[in-house]
């Protein structure tokens, strides 16, 4: 694995250090030196950045239940294939085996991630690793356990939580959740809340971290449209 190493690390700033550099590291069997250690929180977040920060948090979701399987081993590799093409999901897959065999530093990771993210990066994170729960079809309620407690490391509200989960687990009220807002709520303030959310998830605020990963920000900005579009036309709002 040493030999990418440097493909891994490339674009990289302030995950170089602290906990997440040291999960890297370590699963590169490589140790980071000490002038890399120091965390760079000045430097502005890249697509290595963020793409480490989603390999370590994809392991600690499937590590939830304490067991791994192949067939989720499968299923990784496919929710990567279809967000960010086959050399991405082959690179990242066999690093995130060699991440799957240590014990995770979740608060430590995420309190970090937190430090160095802007908001809607962090929800982009947050939508990927839901993403990632119901790849075999359904999401299991240890996967939004955890998923629950990585968002609030991160700092991410109950109601954002809310709304995010509410994009993969449908019921009657999903499109008000995912507006952050239910069914007793006037048109005006329907239209306020759509407004606001598609300003917060709009794909252009994480174009910093690269064309791949504001391609998968789009289908976050698609779900918000939608509800506002089913709840228009059951309320015939013009």
């Amino acid at each position: 694995m040493r030999g990418w190493g440097k493909w891994v690390f490339g674009g990289m700033g302030w995950a170089l250090g602290g906990p997440i550099g040291a999960v890297i590291g370590f699963a590169l069997g490589s140790a980071i030196g000490a002038s890399e250690e120091k965390m760079l929180s000045g430097k502005k977040t890249q697509a290595g950045d963020f793409g480490a920060a989603l390999m370590v948090l994809c392991a600690a979701v499937m590590k939830s239940d304490n067991k791994i399987l192949k067939s989720e081993l499968d299923f990784v590799k496919k929710f990567f294939v279809r967000q960010f093409g086959a050399a991405y999901a082959k690179e990242r897959v066999l690093l995130l085996r060699e991440i799957l065999k240590q014990e995770i530093p979740l608060q430590d990771v995420c309190f970090q991630i937190k430090h160095s993210l802007d908001v809607p990066s962090r929800l982009q994170l947050i939508h990927l690793l839901f993403g990632l729960s119901a790849a075999d079809g359904e999401t299991h309620p240890r996967e939004i356990e955890i998923l629950r407690v990585i968002a609030g490391y991160l700092g991410i509200s109950s109601m954002d939580f809310e709304s995010v989960m509410a994009m993969f687990k449908k019921d009657v009220l999903s499109p008000y959740k995912i507006l952050e807002t239910d069914p007793e709520a006037s048109n005006e303030e329907i239209k306020k809340a759509y407004r606001r959310l598609a300003a917060m998830h709009h794909p252009d605020k994480v174009h910093h971290l690269g064309p791949d990963f504001q391609k998968a920000a789009q289908e976050k900005f698609k779900a918000i449209s939608a509800a506002y579009e089913k709840i228009k036309r059951e309320r015939g709002i013009a």
